[in-house]
């Protein structure tokens, strides 16, 4: 079993920055891809950002990509999603999750360990 636990989120101001944090405790958290995801009421979880399991690979969709920065501390336990140049648009309830193995995943059910999540809001 992995715990996550994200926090960071809060409101912001349109053009702000916030920077999210999932701390870890179970499994030995070099273990497993780490990702970001979000979601909206009523609406499926979306893909934010993803990172292999030492930190080398990371893939951020063209949608938020250049202001959204995803990072992890194997050491720590820990993976951070920094978020710039924060848009209205990008309001959510924000999951962390771990997949067991070392590659990337930007899927959903590749992930078998979720967060509680962390709300994001951003202001006009």
């Amino acid at each position: 079993q992995v715990q996550l636990v994200e926090s960071g989120g809060g409101l912001v101001q349109a053009g702000g920055s916030l920077r999210l944090s999932c701390a870890a405790s179970g499994r030995t958290f070099s273990s497993f891809a780490m990702g970001w995801f979000r979601q909206a009421p009523g609406k499926e979880r979306e893909f934010v950002a993803a990172i292999s399991w030492g930190g080398g690979i990371t893939y951020i969709p063209d949608s938020v990509k250049g202001r959204f920065t995803i990072s992890r501390d194997n050491a720590k336990n820990t993976a951070t999603l920094q978020m710039n140049s924060l848009k209205p648009e990008n309001k959510d309830v924000y999951y962390c999750a771990a997949a067991a193995g070392l590659g990337l995943r930007v899927r959903v059910y590749e992930y078998d360990y979720w967060g509680q999540g962390t709300q994001v809001t951003v202001s006009t």
